[in-house]
């Protein structure tokens, strides 16, 4: 931002500054934000972000993309020119400030899920964020054998992390070797030419999401595959309805099930 404007916490906002802006392309951005020491969240979580707006702060949900360990907050996001939040917000510089919510919550976190094999990602543009979070930390490897990252985005550039997630997160030492044995990442491109040309459903309907080095049946089972979605609601709600007639139950915090989806941004 061009003015940097003193701001004031609140009883649910911290203040914070913002330590690192990445643009990977025209409408798509990365940024860091100081870590408040009380702050504490499970990895896949969103909290609220926002910037002050006359008297009263302007908030957005955004999905943070750090694990839960990390000593900074990441998040990923669009540029949307005439959005109240947006459009102000991809202006950042390192040194400004912004506001944070002091509750994260969720259901995108493993909490939610009963235990499995494989853990499906499924996501769609900046749906990649808490994505991001959770293979980037140790726990989740734990938990399962195998984790699926699925992208899916309208143009090669969107690809936020492709390089990255491409290496199997080789440059982070708390998860490189087991993410090296237990990732697999599949980006996808629909209005581009790229080597995966597919929107999600078809990736799961021609087997391509299921060959080697993907272990299993060759198609979903309830009983070892655990699946998670974001993105756009068209998605979400197409990969939901199928689950549930393949006799997946969608899981909560208070009742973990088979997929979940994060019901605070969908309509």
């Amino acid at each position: 931002m061009s003015d940097r404007q003193e701001l004031a916490p609140t009883g649910a906002l911290s203040v914070e500054t913002v330590t690192n802006v990445r643009h990977w392309n025209e409408h798509l951005f990365s940024f860091s934000i100081t870590r408040p020491a009380s702050f504490r969240f499970r990895s896949g979580e969103f909290v609220m972000l926002g910037l002050p707006d006359g008297q009263r702060p302007l908030l957005r949900a955004y999905s943070i993309a750090s694990p839960a360990y990390a000593e900074e907050i990441e998040f990923l996001s669009i540029k949307v020119p005439d959005g109240p939040l947006t459009s102000r917000l991809q202006g950042i510089q390192v040194g400004d400030s912004m506001f944070l919510g002091r509750k994260p919550t969720g259901t995108l976190v493993a909490d939610a899920l009963v235990p499995g094999r494989r853990l499906y990602l499924f996501a769609t543009g900046t749906g990649l964020a808490p994505f991001l979070s959770l293979i980037r930390d140790p726990d989740i490897y734990d938990r399962f054998e195998q984790i699926i990252v699925v992208h899916s985005v309208r143009r090669v550039s969107d690809l936020a992390y492709h390089d990255v997630l491409q290496g199997q997160l080789a440059e982070d030492p708390l998860v490189d070797e087991q993410a090296k044995l237990q990732l697999r990442y599949i980006p996808t491109v629909t209005r581009e030419p790229f080597h995966t040309q597919a929107r999600i459903g078809t990736l799961i309907d021609d087997g391509t999401l299921f060959a080697p080095p993907v272990t299993g049946p060759g198609q979903f089972d309830p009983a070892e595959d655990r699946i998670m979605l974001c993105g756009s609601m068209a998605m979400i709600r197409e990969q939901a309805a199928t689950l549930d007639t393949l006799g997946f139950v969608e899981g909560s915090n208070a009742t973990p099930g088979h997929y979940v989806i994060e019901r605070a941004f969908v309509g």
